[in-house]
């Protein structure tokens, strides 16, 4: 089976209120990333112009999903998966807060800094992760890649298309909104949580957007708090690694964001400033990465309807090579217009690969693992990211800037051929069909 088989059917299924909901606090939450996806480096930049300093910055975002990525999925199945992502988003609420404060005061330093997005860092683990989770639970299953594809969509535009430029501006009137404002959507993104989501969330609670009329019993209750946990967490370990389609795809997404954030952790010393290869200025910059979004909203809105046209391992092999292909351009070609046109397309081609990838994931794991194989996923792959971030700034301080972003070229190749050499159509098919006979034994025996 296919992602065409997903997209063939004639009445589309509406995909609700719950799903409305979620989508709202996905707007809102993204767009509060997107103001601190160009306020941060920017402000990094004022503190030190060491590639291998900034380089820290996007470390210290994503070593949280290295250190609790496992922890967070095995959690999130044994609880109520929409109170996790409460608390979460609340606690990135009060991180928020403080950061405006300290801004306030004139108290922002590289290690106050570095701090704030360790534990802002954490939060986004579980908030993340959850929010994953609810998606198959509030979307009809036939809905999935039209589901995925609007909630991508919307993080584009809120993070690159409006974000990224109301950072911009937000910092010309003063650090402390650059902080501010994100914390204010961080609030709306709870409401819209809270009131458009009522009752329990649960693994097994919902299935493709309704909820069972007897949940399903989530194993390992017997056990103590210790050893379920454990045990949660090295079954969504197995069942990854021993998954044909599944494993291979995390290989390479571990591979390819590890060589994406060591080539964006030091991106913007090629392209801020008069010592810069682009020469542009912060609010440039600014406007530069919303290319991103503009691409990346097409993506969204065509993905479902070019996988009914195009095999989805095909059609995810092209994303994928013309996208890391296109990460040469800004050093073939320094300029600001032939480097936005390139964005423009990486961001179509990452968005579609995002749809295809992440419905795949949805599909072929069991709702009641789809918490701890998330993390575990999440883990392998997010966990390279703080890794790639300092070997950027290590790279780049060392040997150039070009030489960190043509690496990432290669790396992002070689991988992208080896998922295509073993996620084939009949190793897709065969994992569909297996995880139905999963689901029917699961049913069978009150698993």
């Amino acid at each position: 089976m296919t992602a065409s088989v997903d997209t063939a059917s004639k009445t589309l299924v509406p995909l609700g209120r719950r799903f409305v909901a979620l989508f709202a606090s996905t707007a809102s939450s993204n767009l509060a990333d997107g103001i601190l996806l160009v306020a941060v480096p920017l402000i990094g930049l004022g503190l030190t112009t060491s590639p291998l300093r900034i380089s820290l910055l996007s470390a210290a975002t994503w070593l949280p999903w290295l250190l609790l990525g496992l922890y967070a999925g095995a959690l999130i199945d044994r609880g109520d998966r929409r109170r996790i992502m409460l608390v979460a988003m609340a606690l990135r609420m009060a991180v928020l807060t403080l950061a405006t404060g300290a801004a306030l005061a004139d108290a922002l330093s590289m290690p106050v800094l570095l701090g704030l997005l360790l534990v802002f860092g954490a939060a986004e683990v579980f908030a993340d992760t959850a929010a994953g989770t609810l998606i198959p639970a509030v979307t009809p299953r036939s809905r999935l890649a039209s589901g995925n594809g609007r909630l991508l969509g919307v993080q584009q535009v809120a993070n690159q298309f409006v974000g990224a430029p109301l950072g911009g501006f937000l910092l010309t009137v003063g650090p402390a909104w650059a902080f501010g404002v994100p914390g204010l959507l961080c609030g709306i993104a709870i409401g819209c949580i809270g009131l458009g989501l009522r009752g329990s969330y649960r693994a097994g609670d919902h299935v493709g957007g309704v909820r069972m009329a007897e949940p399903a019993v989530r194993g390992s209750q017997d056990a103590t708090p210790a050893e379920s946990m454990g045990a949660r967490i090295r079954e969504g370990l197995r069942y990854l690694l021993a998954h044909p389609v599944l494993r291979p795809l995390v290989i390479t997404g571990a591979a390819m964001n590890l060589a994406n954030t060591a080539y964006f952790a030091v991106f913007v010393l090629w392209l801020v400033g008069p010592t810069s290869a682009v020469d542009l200025t912060e609010q440039l910059y600014a406007i530069l990465i919303t290319t991103v979004a503009i691409g990346a909203v097409l993506g969204s809105v065509l993905a479902e309807h070019l996988l009914g046209r195009i095999r989805e391992t095909r059609l995810l092999a092209i994303v994928w090579i013309v996208n890391s292909a296109l990460l040469a351009v800004p050093v073939l070609m320094p300029n600001a217009w032939a480097i936005g046109t390139a964005f423009v397309v990486i961001g179509f081609t990452n968005m579609v690969g995002n749809v295809i990838t992440r419905a795949m994931r949805q599909r072929l794991i069991p709702d009641v693992m789809l918490g701890r194989v998330g993390g575990a996923s999440a883990t392998l792959m997010y966990g390279t990211m703080p890794v790639g971030a300092l070997l950027g700034g290590v790279v780049g301080e060392a040997f150039g800037l070009p030489t960190v972003f043509l690496g990432a070229v290669a790396v992002c190749l070689i991988f992208v051929a080896y998922a295509m050499a073993r996620v084939t159509p009949a190793v897709v098919a065969r994992a569909d069909a297996d995880r139905a006979a999963l689901e029917d034994a699961d049913v069978g025996t009150g698993y």
